[in-house]
């Protein structure tokens, strides 16, 4: 059971890492096109077209970069971590009761399109 543990937790340190990661890129990216926009629209004369383009283009990248990404569909294992973790936090008792009102006694015979309902609700245990 130890082994199990310490893959979760090392799946969890990943997630984590993995979404720092996009949050840095996704400022970086931000800062980047507010770098180019900003430049361009103190030296317009000097620009001429191609602080035209650049500035189209930095309103393109910045629109992209706000647009939300598609969420990809929640995994039995991502949510079987949460709930592991909820499960050692001392709330084992709740976990079974959320899975009880989703109807199944097991995560795997929960229907996957109710996985984030019952993440959201696991969330405030």
């Amino acid at each position: 059971m130890g082994k199990v543990k310490l893959l979760l937790d090392v799946i969890g340190d990943l997630r984590s890492l993995a979404d720092s990661l996009q949050a840095v890129a996704d400022a970086v990216a931000d800062n980047g096109a507010a770098e180019v926009e900003a430049t361009v629209t103190k030296e317009p004369e000097k620009a001429g077209k191609a602080g035209k383009a650049a500035k189209n283009t930095a309103k393109k990248d910045t629109k992209a970069a706000k647009q939300e990404p598609e969420e990809k569909p929640l995994t039995l294992e991502e949510v079987r971590a949460v709930l592991a973790e909820k499960s050692r936090s001392g709330h084992t008792e709740e976990v079974r009761e959320l899975l009880n009102k989703h109807g199944a006694d097991k995560l795997s015979e929960i229907d996957p399109a109710e996985y984030p309902a019952l993440l959201a609700e696991a969330e405030v245990l």
